[in-house]
């Protein structure tokens, strides 16, 4: 697995203007991929929700990036961003991280494995994942963009 100097020395973290926008707007599609993920959870369909869950998790923590100026071209490189620079230097708990890492590694798996398939449950537990994480995300951006309001 890579770790955060892997992932920009491969070139799979990018640096790009830092942009307020483009961190609110990763938010938004956040919001509407929550919005998926209990739709499609509401409608039985326990696959679709663990994707769009998954992609609420991804979505929102992409918008730290936005807004510090990066670009990625790994899922899993997120992680060791978010790793990085905001778990080790005491600005996020660590287990935002793992959880971010554990619902890719089961994004993967329901989108890869053709024998793998998502449980009620186990959709209805990674909806909360996504949930807690936007929140934590969008707590994290207000943070660090100095803004007293929520997004």
């Amino acid at each position: 697995m890579f770790n955060y100097k892997d992932c920009v020395k491969e070139g799979l973290l990018r640096k790009i203007p830092p942009s307020n926008e483009k961190a609110n707007k990763s938010i938004e599609k956040a919001e509407r991929w929550l919005m998926e993920a209990r739709n499609t959870l509401a409608g039985g369909s326990c696959d679709s929700s663990v994707l769009a869950s998954y992609m609420a998790m991804f979505h929102s923590a992409r918008a730290i990036l936005f807004f510090d100026g990066w670009r990625e071209k790994s899922h899993a490189c997120i992680a060791r961003y978010l790793e990085e620079l905001y778990v080790k230097t005491g600005r996020l708990e660590k287990k935002w991280v793992e959880l971010l890492d554990h619902h890719r590694e089961i994004r993967h798996n329901e989108q890869y494995d053709l024998s793998f398939s998502s449980t009620q449950k186990e959709a209805e537990e990674a909806l909360k994942s996504a949930s807690d994480f936007l929140e934590i995300m969008k707590k994290l951006l207000n943070s660090i963009s100095g803004k007293k309001s929520s997004l």
